[in-house]
C-alpha cells in the first residue's frame, strides 16, 4: 500500500480545475483555525477553488449557505482565535446513509472532489466511510435523477485527507495533535496560579484535567509542574495505591514542602477498572492525613483561549501538507492523515491510525494496560521519566560514589531549571552526588561548587555567564580534581557548545578533563549544532507571538499601518521565521536568507497592494543580526518613506523580554526529558570508562551534545558537529526550519514560491511501528 509522490509539478498550477472543501468536526481545538487558513490559502495558491463547510458534517448534509467559497481575505485574523471559526457539530445525520447521500449530492453539484477533514478519530472514520462508498452514492443519486451522468463522471472519485484536531492527543500515529499544546498552556497557567495560594495555606490540591481514554495531558502536566502524584487511564496505580500516595505526601511535607499537587485525568481508573475520582482522592487525603485539601475540575477552560505558537505552526504545516496530499492523490491512493513525527510532517494511512487508536481503547477495556501503553508509543518513556524524578524518595538509595557537576553557561532562558531539576533527581536515584556549579565556567574556575540544598529543593538557582574556559583551563582542571568531579553536564547555548569543545581539546594536556561530558542545548536563539530544538526557544517564541497579536490588533483598529519588529537570535533566524508563521507576518528578514534592495522593493510593493484589500495592516519581522546595513531603523525609514500616502509605520525592538517569563509546557517538558536522559547516558558512560580503579574518558563519544534530530533524541560527539558549524556566525550550517520559509511566503501571498515536500515522498505505515494485536497479545513487528 505504498504511495509515491507524483512527478514534480509547478505548485501554482497543480490545483487548476480542482475544488477542495475543508470542514472541522467533533470537539473544537485551538489551532484548527490555523489549519483552515493554511488549507484555504495554499489551495488558492495552487489554483484550486476552496470551500468552507460550516458546522462540520451537518453543514455538508444540509448544504446551501453552509458550503461557501473561501477567499484569501476571509481567513485573515483567524490565527490568534481559539476554537474553529467555521463551526463544528456532532452530526447524527451523517451516520445514516441518507445523510451521506445528501452530502454527496451537495459536493457533486459544486464540483468538489477533495475533502479535508479536521477532527478526531470518529470524524476521520466517517470521512473514510464516505470515501469508500462514494461510487455507490453517485450511482444512487444518478438513478434518483438528482445528478446527471456527466456530473457523476466529473466527480467519479473523492479524495480524503485528515488532520487530527484533539486536545487529548489521543490519536495514534502523531506525536502531537492540533490543540494539545494550547490545552497544556491553559492547564499550566491554572496550576501555577493554584500553587501560589496552596503554598500560602499549606494545602493539597487535586486537579482534574481532560483525557477520558488518554492520560497525555495529565502526565505532561505532572512532569511540567513537579506534581507529587498523577493518575492516568493507561497506567492504573498498583494495589494499595492509597497507602503509597499518603506516604508520598507526608514525605514531601517532611522535606519542607508547603503544598501538594495531585494531577488526575478524567478517565483515571484502578487495576480493576473502577474509576478514581477527584472527590475520592480529596476525601482520602483530608481524612487520612488531615491536610487542608481542595479539588479543582478544569473542564472546558482547557479547550478555550488563544492558540499557542506551536499549535499555530503545527496547524499551518498540516494544512499545507494536506493540500499537497490531496492534489497529488490518485484513485489508488489510500485516504491519509497528515501527522507530526519529531519535527517532520508525514502522511500515514488514515484507517491504520484509526485502527491502532481503537486498539488502545479496546486494550484498556480488557485490562491489558501494558499493551495500551505500547500502542500509544512514547507514553512509556514519559512515565519512566515521571517515576524517576518524582518517586525517588520512597525507597532507600545505594550510593555510587560518583560526583556529577551541573553548570549553566551562556544567556539565561526559560526551562533551564526544569533540566537541572530533572538531572538532579535522576542523578540522586542513581545514587550519585549532584554538584551545583554557580555562575558558569567562572564558578568552575573560582571553585563555586556546592551540594547543599539539592535534595530538598530539586530546582536550580544557578547563575549563568557567557565566559568560556579560555585561559582558565588549568584552574578548571584543578577544581575538577579538588571536588572529585567524575562527569560534567553543561546546560546552555552556543557558549556551552564552544566551552565543551575547549575542554575536550585540552584533554591532551589535562587528564582531569578526561571525564564524560554532555551539553544540553538551552537558548532562545535555537542555534546549538546537533539539535533541532533548544530549551527556552518555545517560551521566547510564544512571547513574540503574543506581542505580535497585540500589535496586529492595534494595527487592525487604526488601519493602514505597518509594524517593523526586531526579534532576538543573533545570526540565527529561527525566532523571526517561526514567529512570522505563528503571527501571520508579511515578511521575516534573516541572515540565513540574504536579501537585497530589490527584495525590499518587492516587499514594499506587496504591502501597497495589500492596503487595497480589506486587510489594511502589515507585520514585518527582522532578526537582530539579519544584515549589517539593512538595520531595523533602516527598514523603518525605508517603509515609512515608500509607504507615504498609503500606510504609516511603527517600530518595536522586543529586547530581553524574550529571555524572561514563565517557561511554556513544551520547555518544561523538553527540559525534563533532556535532563533525565543526560544523567542516564552519563551513568552508562561512566561504567564504560571505569578502568583500573579510576575514570578515564578521552574518546570522541565521551563528550556529546544531546539533541532532538528529526524524530528522536540523539547523543552526538561534539567534535563530529564541527564540520556543520559556522563558528563565525554561531549557527549550524544546516537548519531544518529553513524548509518552512516558503510556507511563510505563500501564506503571505507571494508568488513564484516552490513547496518542498521531498521529506514525505512515501506514505508510512503506523502498524509497522506500533505492532498489532492478535489473540489478545501485543505483537511487535
Amino acid at each position: 500500500m505504498a504511495y509515491h509522490e507524483a512527478p514534480h509539478k509547478d505548485p501554482r498550477k497543480m490545483g487548476i480545475g480542482r475544488s477542495i472543501a475543508v470542514l472541522t468536526s467533533g470537539g473544537d481545538a485551538q489551532g484548527m483555525n490555523a489549519a483552515v487558513r493554511a488549507t484555504v490559502r495554499v489551495g488558492i495558491y495552487t489554483g484550486a477553488k476552496v470551500y468552507f463547510v460550516h458546522e462540520g458534517y451537518q453543514g455538508l448534509v444540509d448544504g446551501g449557505d453552509n458550503i461557501k467559497l473561501a477567499t484569501w481575505e476571509s481567513v485573515s485574523m483567524m490565527l490568534q482565535l481559539g476554537g474553529t471559526v467555521i463551526g463544528s457539530a456532532r452530526c447524527m445525520d451523517f451516520k445514516e446513509r441518507w445523510g451521506r447521500l445528501k452530502a454527496a449530492c451537495n459536493l457533486v453539484k459544486l464540483g468538489i472532489t477533495n475533502l479535508c477533514v479536521i477532527g478526531g478519530d470518529g470524524s476521520l472514520t466517517g470521512a473514510n466511510q464516505f470515501r469508500t462508498e462514494w461510487s455507490e452514492l453517485l450511482l444512487d443519486l444518478t438513478k434518483e435523477g438528482k445528478i446527471t451522468a456527466d456530473e457523476a463522471k466529473r466527480s467519479s472519485h473523492l479524495n480524503i485527507v485528515g488532520m487530527v484536531g484533539s486536545i487529548d492527543n489521543d490519536f495514534c500515529g502523531t506525536d502531537m495533535t492540533i490543540g494539545t499544546d494550547s490545552a497544556l498552556h491553559r492547564i499550566i497557567e491554572v496550576v501555577d496560579a493554584i500553587t501560589t495560594t496552596a503554598q500560602s495555606h499549606q494545602r493539597a490540591f487535586i486537579l482534574e484535567v481532560m483525557g477520558r481514554h488518554c492520560g497525555y495531558l495529565a502526565l505532561v502536566t505532572a512532569l511540567a509542574c513537579g506534581a507529587d502524584w498523577v493518575f492516568i487511564p493507561e497506567m492504573p496505580p498498583e494495589e494499595n495505591w492509597e497507602q503509597h500516595l499518603c506516604k508520598r505526601l507526608i514525605t514531601q511535607r517532611e522535606r519542607g514542602s508547603r503544598l501538594n499537587v495531585i494531577i488526575l485525568a478524567e478517565g483515571a481508573q484502578d487495576r480493576h477498572q473502577k474509576p478514581i475520582t477527584c472527590d475520592q482522592v480529596r476525601n482520602l487525603v483530608s481524612k487520612k492525613l488531615g491536610f487542608d485539601t481542595r479539588a479543582t475540575i478544569l473542564g472546558h477552560v482547557q479547550r478555550g483561549g488563544t492558540p499557542s505558537a506551536f499549535d499555530r505552526i503545527l496547524g499551518s504545516r498540516m494544512g499545507v501538507e494536506a493540500v499537497m496530499a490531496l492534489l497529488e492523490a490518485t484513485p489508488e491512493t489510500p485516504a491519509c492523515v497528515v501527522s507530526l513525527s519529531g519535527n517532520m510532517a508525514v502522511r500515514l494511512p488514515l484507517m491504520e491510525c484509526v485502527q491502532v487508536t481503537k486498539d488502545v481503547t479496546k486494550a484498556m477495556a480488557e485490562g491489558r494496560f501494558e499493551d495500551a501503553v505500547n500502542l500509544r508509543g512514547k507514553a512509556e518513556g514519559r512515565q519512566s521519566i515521571w517515576d524517576s524524578i518524582s518517586h525517588f524518595v520512597l525507597f532507600s538509595l545505594i550510593q555510587s560514589n560518583i560526583n556529577i557537576a551541573i553548570i549553566n553557561v551562556g544567556a539565561p532562558c526559560a526551562g533551564m531549571n526544569a533540566a537541572v531539576r530533572a538531572a538532579v533527581r535522576v542523578g540522586i536515584i542513581q545514587g550519585h552526588q549532584m554538584l551545583a556549579v554557580y555562575d558558569g565556567f567562572d564558578g568552575l574556575v573560582n571553585g563555586q561548587v556546592s551540594v547543599s540544598g539539592w535534595t530538598g529543593q530539586g530546582g536550580s538557582n544557578l547563575g549563568t555567564k557567557r565566559h568560556l574556559p579560555g585561559k582558565n583551563i588549568e584552574e578548571i582542571s584543578l577544581n575538577i580534581a579538588k571536588f572529585n568531579i567524575h562527569s560534567l553536564i553543561i546546560v546552555g547555548g552556543f557558549e556551552a557548545y564552544l566551552g565543551g569543545l575547549e575542554l575536550i581539546t585540552a584533554r591532551e594536556k589535562y587528564e582531569e578533563l578526561c571525564i564524560p561530558m554532555v551539553v544540553i542545548p538551552a537558548t532562545v536563539s535555537n542555534n546549538v549544532p546537533g539539535s533541532d530544538f533548544s530549551i527556552g526557544a518555545d517560551t521566547a517564541l510564544n512571547t513574540i507571538t503574543t506581542t505580535c497579536d497585540r500589535i496586529k490588533q492595534s494595527a487592525a483598529g487604526t488601519k493602514r499601518r505597518v509594524f517593523i519588529i526586531e526579534t532576538m537570535g543573533g545570526y540565527c533566524g529561527y525566532l523571526a521565521t517561526m514567529a512570522g508563521l505563528s503571527s501571520g507576518a508579511d515578511a521575516a528578514y534573516i541572515y540565513e536568507e540574504p536579501f537585497h534592495i530589490h527584495d525590499l522593493e518587492l516587499n514594499v510593493e506587496h504591502l501597497i497592494e495589500k492596503m487595497k484589500t480589506s486587510v489594511k495592516r502589515g507585520l514585518i519581522l527582522r532578526n537582530s543580526n539579519a544584515n549589517d546595513n539593512y538595520t531595523t531603523q533602516f527598514l523603518y525609514n525605508l517603509y515609512s518613506e515608500e509607504g507615504k500616502g498609503t500606510f504609516d509605520c511603527r517600530m518595536n525592538i522586543l529586547g530581553h523580554m524574550q529571555q524572561g517569563g514563565t517557561p511554556t509546557p513544551f520547555d518544561r517538558n523538553f527540559g525534563t526529558k533532556m535532563g533525565s536522559k543526560s544523567v542516564l547516558w552519563v551513568t552508562d558512560k561512566l561504567k564504560e570508562c571505569y578502568r583500573h580503579g579510576r575514570i578515564f574518558a578521552n574518546t570522541p563519544d565521551s563528550a556529546c551534545v544531546l539533541g532532538m534530530k528529526k524524530r528522536s533524541l540523539l547523543f552526538q560527539p561534539l567534535t563530529s558537529l564541527k564540520d556543520d558549524t559556522d563558528f563565525e556566525h554561531r549557527i549550524p550550517k544546516t537548519q531544518w526550519w529553513m524548509r518552512l520559509r516558503p510556507i511563510l511566503k505563500i501564506l503571505a501571498k507571494y508568488d513564484a514560491i516552490e513547496i518542498d515536500t521531498s521529506e514525505v515522498a512515501a506514505m508510512e505505515h503506523i502498524i509497522k511501528k506500533t505492532g498489532e494485536i492478535k489473540g489478545g497479545k501485543m505483537l511487535n513487528k
